[in-house]
């Protein structure tokens, strides 16, 4: 196998509009693709300098549910500042609570996508 990465995780949202609002000026992400396609709008986000993008897909955009994907862990150096950040933005956050792998929170998108932070602990 020579798998280096990878190249995007769907976020299903129902609309992309109010998704790259949350997703480029709340979480600072850069728009990396935002194309007009056949099927609908192929846009896609990214923290700056990241291999791996994130395409906001929605309605047309595939059989996708709006808000049903889990579990993305974004990677920070201060969990604790970007938790303050987002409830300053209104974002609702879980955490952040310490974990044998580090300090992690958790929320939501404005479609229900669930996402989390993580500062890692040294050595994991």
């Amino acid at each position: 196998m020579s798998i280096t990465h990878a190249s995007f995780v769907t976020l299903p949202v129902a609309d992309q509009d109010r998704a790259l609002r949350f997703y480029r000026d709340v979480l600072g992400f850069e728009v990396v693709a935002d194309l007009g396609m056949p099927a609908g709008r192929w846009l896609q986000v990214a923290p700056v300098g990241a291999q791996t993008a994130f395409t906001l897909a929605g309605p047309g955009m595939g059989d996708f549910e709006a808000g049903s994907a889990r579990g993305i862990m974004f990677v920070t150096t201060d969990v604790d500042a970007d938790c303050a950040r987002l409830a300053g933005a209104g974002v609702a956050v879980r955490g952040p609570e310490e974990q044998p792998w580090g300090r992690m929170a958790s929320f939501a998108d404005p479609d229900g996508n669930g996402l989390m932070l993580l500062t890692e602990k040294e050595g994991f």
